[in-house]
């Protein structure tokens, strides 16, 4: 009968333990600090097909929590998901500069990073029938007249501001006098440059993507080392622009979770970026895997944290 006992404690432990062990990769609950439309949104949907067709997690929800380049996102985020290892949010390079630029109350440093995922070049794109046929034009404009030449990307202080400040730099145009509209998702930004409410866009080449195949939008450069595969357009370097930058995308989970429940998560998200069906997902929309865990990556974050500080000062977004 002891044994007996013994048996059934040890079966109901370990079962227990197995529920419990399964419920935290049971199901996920990602925020995406924007709009729907833009890189975060794409990215945290791209998670939910990968997470769940790679039966990873039973269940994965997207919200969306837009405004002020994801620090609204990231302050309902702190505040509502501490401690639940269900929750995830998306977050990069964008983030990084609205924290700076908006004075957030809350940062990066009050939740838990889990990884970097991808890396993805700036586009700069101009309507069809735009005069502007190539990036020389577009720089012979900015020169001419910088508040002539309005740029729409992303929330101010992120990832496409600091480009377009980067390329007026680069040709001699104080970053200060740069025309820039800044719109709280991608969607919103491809109607106004579709509209011809602005003179150029610029963000993730994904957002522009499915425009410029259908040739509603031309696609003058793009920002990375090197060109996109398989897509016709030089490198801003290679067009006489001496720029060079690429966004990246992470994603975190909520504060207080155990050193337990992060190992739990970061093995599902690494199951995922090393998916058959994540990695078919970045060649279609021309992202770089740029995935980076651990100590690694919380220095890497440092890092880019700090750099980013020094050039929104020096463009002069950042007193």
């Amino acid at each position: 009968m002891k044994r007996l006992l013994l048996a059934c404690a040890t079966a109901g432990a370990l079962a227990f333990s197995s529920l419990t062990a399964f419920a935290q990769t049971a199901g996920y609950e990602i925020m995406a600090p924007a709009a729907p439309g833009g890189g975060w949104d794409q990215t945290a949907r791209t998670m939910q097909i990968a997470l769940r067709t790679e039966k990873i997690a039973r269940n994965v929800q997207v919200t969306n929590v837009a405004g002020a380049g994801g620090t609204i996102g990231l302050a309902q985020f702190v505040n509502q998901a501490k401690g639940n290892p269900s929750a995830l949010i998306v977050g990069g390079y964008v983030m990084v500069g609205a924290i700076l630029t908006n004075n957030s109350a809350v940062s990066l440093a009050d939740v838990t990073p889990i990884a970097r995922l991808t890396g993805e070049s700036e586009a700069i794109v101009v309507p069809a029938s735009s005069p502007i046929k190539t990036l020389g034009d577009l720089v012979e404009a900015l020169k001419k007249d910088p508040g002539s030449v309005s740029w729409a990307g992303g929330s101010a202080g992120g990832t496409d501001h600091i480009t377009a400040g980067l390329f007026a730099k680069a040709v001699g145009v104080d970053p200060s006098k740069i025309n820039y509209v800044a719109f709280a998702g991608g969607g919103e930004a491809v109607a106004a440059v579709l509209s011809e409410q602005v003179t150029a866009g610029i963000s993730g080449y994904g957002e522009f993507e499915s425009q410029i195949k259908g040739g509603a939008l031309r696609l003058l450069a793009v920002s990375g080392t090197k060109r996109i595969d398989g897509v016709d357009a030089p490198t801003f370097k290679e067009a006489g622009v001496d720029v060079a930058l690429e966004n990246w995308r992470m994603v975190a989970a909520a504060p207080g979770i155990t050193p337990e429940q992060k190992a739990a998560i970061t093995a599902d998200i690494e199951k995922m970026v090393k998916s058959k069906t994540w990695q078919d997902t970045l060649k279609t929309r021309g992202w770089t895997d740029t995935y980076l865990s651990g100590d690694a990556f919380d220095a890497a974050l440092k890092s880019d944290i700090a750099a980013t500080g020094t050039v929104l000062k020096d463009i002069g977004l950042v007193k």
